[in-house]
Formats: structure tokens, sequence, C-alpha cells
């Protein structure tokens, strides 16, 4: 019985320690900081792959008599669209991530701020990951 309790009370002081810890970390600047930064780490290298979808969609547009005679079928005036609207994504979703670095404070100890970097990094993630798919969709009929 005595076994029991003290199994019992140590058990119990764990999953205080445990819930303490986890409360400790969502109000830790340095930690949410870090989650910022993780979810930068993964979109960061997109820029290279924009930057050269960038270049991709000018020399098709510049080109387009040269693509048109390739793609007999092509529908030009909505290719040119597509084409001219997935470059204002590239570029926009590229300068977003330059000005979230610009702006954001790593070192900044306010727990409210961090959250909010954390929440505005991980929507840029999202817009990166759409730009990504329309760039593919896009891209694919010029592919060879």
């Amino acid at each position: 019985m005595k076994n029991l309790v003290l199994s019992t009370t140590a058990i119990g002081l764990l999953l205080t320690a445990s819930c303490q810890n986890m409360k400790e970390e969502k109000n830790d600047p340095k930690i949410i900081s870090q989650k910022a930064i993780e979810v930068h780490d993964e979109i960061m290298p997109e820029i290279s792959n924009f930057d050269r979808q960038g270049i991709v969609v000018d020399s098709l547009l510049t080109n387009f008599n040269a693509v048109k005679a390739d793609h007999q079928g092509l529908d030009t005036a909505a290719s040119r669209q597509a084409l001219t609207k997935l470059k204002g994504d590239l570029e926009s979703a590229t300068d977003k991530m330059m000005e979230w670095m610009k702006e954001y404070n790593p070192d900044s100890s306010d727990v409210a701020y961090q959250h909010a970097e954390v929440e505005r990094i991980s929507t840029l993630k999202g817009e990166f990951e759409t730009v990504n798919k329309s760039a593919q969709k896009t891209l694919a009929p010029f592919k060879k």
C-alpha cells in the first residue's frame, strides 16, 4: 500500500512538472522564436527555386511567338495571363519573405510578438506552398 501511494505521488509530481514545462515553453520567447526560425528555414530554400521559375516565365513571355509556334494548340491569351500572374505571385512571395526577415526580431522577449511572428511566417509558408503548386501547374505545358 505504501508503494502504491509513493508511486501515485511520484507520477503526479512528474505530470505536474511536465505540464509546467509545457506552460513555460509556450511562454518562453526564445523557444517561440526558434519555432519561427524553423519555419523560415523550411521555406527559405524555395526562394532560389522561385527565382529560377521567374527567369523561365520571363523567357517564355519574351519569346512568346516562338512558344506559340512550338505549342500549336496553346490558348495564348490565357497562357500569357497565367504566366504574368505567376510572375507576380513568385515576386510577391519572395518580397514578403525578404520583408519578414528584415523586420523580424528573434531577440525580442515579447511573447505576444513572437507568437504573432510564428503565425505570420506560418501563413507565408502556406502562401509559398500555394505559389509552388501554381508554378508547377502553369509551367508544366512548357516543359519539354
